[in-house]
């Protein structure tokens, strides 16, 4: 039985995390996912449990999330006719095996290794945030033939890799071929739906070493229920402020932000 007084630590470290990540995914659009992964991290060492199955505890619960949010996101998004339907089915099949890809290869690497995979990407999206431009376009048109066959399981594989859902990689996508921004975060909602579901169904059957108390699979129940309950209310909050001020100063500072973080997980990788 877990130390009663551990278990509370987690929880007020849980409640904290989940606020923030609310906050941040509604206020800048940015997955909650690239918050919690670091967090989940940091809170899970904190508090003693540091195995070599950590990472995949951390990436399966912060994806566990985003089914719930994704799939709320999508129905808010639908209601206004800005999810663009097409290119959701044309991409889903290959994000989707990419995914289950990325679940395949995630449990047969250790935290360390992860942990890396982690930095390097959240540094990419961290440049992008702090310094993408609107008008960059790499066409006017989606990938389709080879171009979307490549491309649809690598976002797929490389955002179950980091544990995140559709917005970090599936919205500068879309919006460098020319798709509008709301439509593209609308669209990057379902993106991650697709993501989340089949590669939470495949962590179901991993079991990590040196997992945190009341994991199923590599789920942390405790983790996930909490997170759930307060990205609720939060992601609200963030949205609100969002229609209040400019968020691209803001932008700015969390990709200072995510970018210390990543770099920090890539340092602690290389052993630095």
């Amino acid at each position: 039985m877990p130390d009663p007084w551990l278990l509370a630590q987690m929880a007020g470290l849980l409640l904290v995390i989940g606020a923030f990540a609310g906050v941040i995914a509604g206020l800048l659009g940015v997955g909650g996912g690239i918050v919690l992964v670091p967090a989940f991290f940091y809170a899970f060492t904190v508090l003693g449990y540091g195995g070599p199955g950590l990472m995949q505890v951390c990436l399966a619960t912060s994806l566990a999330t985003i089914v719930v949010t994704s799939t709320i996101s999508v129905r808010a998004h639908h209601a206004r006719g800005a999810v663009d339907w097409a290119i959701l089915r044309a991409w889903a099949p290959g994000i989707a095996i990419g995914a289950v890809i990325g679940v395949v290869v995630a449990a047969g690497l250790a935290s360390v290794v992860l942990q890396g995979i982690f930095g390097v990407l959240g540094v990419a999206v961290a440049l992008y945030l702090a310094f993408g431009r609107a008008h960059w376009r790499l066409g006017e048109a989606m990938p389709a033939g080879l171009g979307r066959v490549v491309t649809s399981p690598a976002l797929g594989f490389l955002s179950v890799l980091m544990g995140i859902g559709g917005g970090s990689f599936g919205v500068p996508l879309m919006t460098l071929f020319g798709v509008a921004i709301h439509r593209a975060v609308a669209t990057a909602a379902g993106f991650g739906l697709v993501i989340a579901v089949p590669a939470v169904l495949g962590f179901l059957a991993v079991r990590p070493e040196g997992a945190p108390p009341y994991t199923l699979g590599a789920i942390n129940l405790p983790a996930f229920l909490i997170v759930i309950l307060v990205t609720f209310q939060t992601t609200k909050l963030g949205v609100k402020l969002a229609h209040s001020m400019d968020p691209k100063p803001l932008k700015r500072v969390f990709a200072v932000v995510l970018l210390f973080t990543a770099g920090n997980m890539l340092r602690k990788a290389l052993g630095l």
